[in-house]
C-alpha cells in the first residue's frame, strides 16, 4: 500500500510540474495587467492585439508554409530513402544509414553554422528558399525513422506476389507498398512539422532580414519580457494542438472499430 501511494504522489508531482506552467500561460493570457506576475483582472484585450499584429500574422503564415514545404520535401526523399536502402544490399549500408541520421545528431548551432557558411559560399540568397532546404535537411531523418521501422514489420511476400503476377517495380510501389507504409509516413510528416515549427537556432543563421518565422517573433520579443499577447499566442497553439489530437483519436478510433 506504501508503494501505492508512494507511486501516486510521485505521479501528481509530475504531473504538476509538467502542466502548471502551461496552465498559468492560459491563465495569464486573460490578464488586464501588462505585467504577467501581477493579475489585474479578467480581459480579452491581448487576444484583440494578436488578432490586429499584421508582424505577427506574417510570422505564423511564413512558419505554416515553412512547415508544409519542408515536410512534404523531407517525407518524399525519406520515403524513397528508407524504400531504397531497404532493397539494396551493401557493405556500406550500415554507414550510409548513419550518415542520414547525422542531422538530428549534430548540435543545431553547429548545424546552422554549416548550413550558414554553405548558402554564403554558393551564393544562395538567405530567406525562405535557405529556410526550406535547411528544414528538409533536418527533417527527413524522422521521416526515414518512421518509414524504415514500417518497412522491417512489412511482409516481403506481399510484393514477391505482386510481382510473380506481372506487376512493375512501380506498379508495386504505388499499389502495395506506399499504402502499408502511408501510417509511417504521415507521423513522419507530422513529426517534422512540429520540428520545423518549433526550430530557432537554425532559422536564426539561415533567415533573411525580411523573413520572420513564428519561433523567431516569439523570441525576439522575449527579450524585453514574456507579454500576455505571446501568452495569447501560446493558447490559441495550444488549442489547435488540443483539437488537432482529438479529432486523430476519433478518425483513428472509428477506423479501428470499421477494422
Amino acid at each position: 500500500m506504501r508503494k501505492v501511494v508512494f507511486s501516486k504522489i510521485y505521479i501528481g508531482i509530475i504531473l504538476v510540474i509538467m502542466y502548471l506552467p502551461i496552465l498559468l500561460i492560459v491563465i495569464y493570457s486573460f490578464n488586464e495587467s501588462k505585467i504577467s506576475s501581477v493579475w489585474g483582472g479578467f480581459s480579452l484585450k491581448w487576444y484583440e492585439m494578436l488578432r490586429t499584429d499584421r508582424a505577427m500574422h506574417e510570422a505564423i503564415r511564413n512558419s505554416l508554409v515553412l512547415g508544409v514545404l519542408s515536410c512534404c520535401a523531407a517525407a518524399v526523399i525519406g520515403t524513397l530513402g528508407a524504400v531504397g536502402m531497404s532493397r539494396i544490399k551493401l557493405r556500406t549500408k550500415g554507414a550510409v544509414e548513419y550518415i542520414s541520421m547525422l542531422p538530428i545528431m549534430i548540435p543545431e548551432i553547429i548545424l546552422g553554422m554549416i548550413f550558414m557558411t554553405f548558402f554564403a559560399l554558393i551564393g544562395l540568397p538567405f530567406g525562405m528558399t535557405t529556410l526550406v532546404i535547411a528544414h528538409t535537411a533536418f527533417c527527413i531523418p524522422y521521416v526515414y525513422m518512421m518509414v524504415k521501422a514500417r518497412l522491417a514489420g512489412m511482409d516481403a511476400s506481399l510484393m514477391e506476389a505482386a510481382r510473380d503476377l506481372g506487376a512493375s517495380p512501380w506498379r508495386v510501389f504505388f499499389d502495395i507498398t506506399l499504402p502499408l507504409i502511408a501510417p509511417a509516413v504521415m507521423s513522419g510528416m507530422l513529426l517534422s512539422f512540429a520540428m520545423s515549427l518549433d526550430d530557432v537556432v537554425i532559422s536564426i543563421f539561415v533567415t533573411g532580414a525580411k523573413t520572420n518565422t513564428l519561433p523567431i517573433k516569439i523570441y525576439t520579443q522575449m527579450k524585453t519580457g514574456v507579454t500576455p499577447e505571446i501568452n495569447a499566442l501560446c493558447t490559441i497553439m495550444l488549442a489547435v494542438t488540443f483539437v488537432i489530437v482529438l479529432l486523430s483519436g476519433i478518425i483513428g478510433g472509428r477506423k479501428r472499430e470499421e477494422g
